[in-house]
């Protein structure tokens, strides 16, 4: 699998910006492809954004879009999420994700099997 490691979340009040980074390691590379979820307790981890650097094709979900933007470096080591104008309701815990060999719908959690531990990021109002 692939090795995955975020940072960069935190406290921030709302309307203001957080910059957060995913490192991939291992032997195994993630395909030129990477996700970020969320994830608020008690609820399933949501889609966030995509980003499929082979095609320079990258997605977002409504509450977003115009808001973060998913880019990475010339080498797809790190990939990031920049979070602008941020909300009280982008509170959550923060994963990226690299999806299996084959995957068919990036906006399902199923289909992505390496994950990393997660960073927190808090809006406060």
């Amino acid at each position: 699998q692939v090795q995955l490691s975020e940072s960069g979340g935190g406290l921030v009040q709302a309307g203001g910006s957080l910059r957060l980074s995913c490192v991939q390691s291992g032997p195994i590379f993630s395909g030129n492809v990477m996700g970020w979820f969320r994830q608020t307790p008690g609820k399933e981890r949501e889609f966030v954004a995509f980003i499929n650097y082979n095609t320079g094709d990258t997605y977002y979900t409504e509450s977003v879009k115009g808001r973060f933007t998913i880019s990475s470096d010339s080498a797809f080591n790190t990939v990031y999420l920049q979070m602008n104008s941020l909300r009280p309701e982008d509170t959550a815990v923060y994963y990226c994700a690299a999806p299996r060999k084959y995957w068919s719908d990036y906006r399902l959690s199923r289909e992505y099997t390496s994950w990393g531990q997660g960073t927190q990021v808090t809006v406060s109002s």
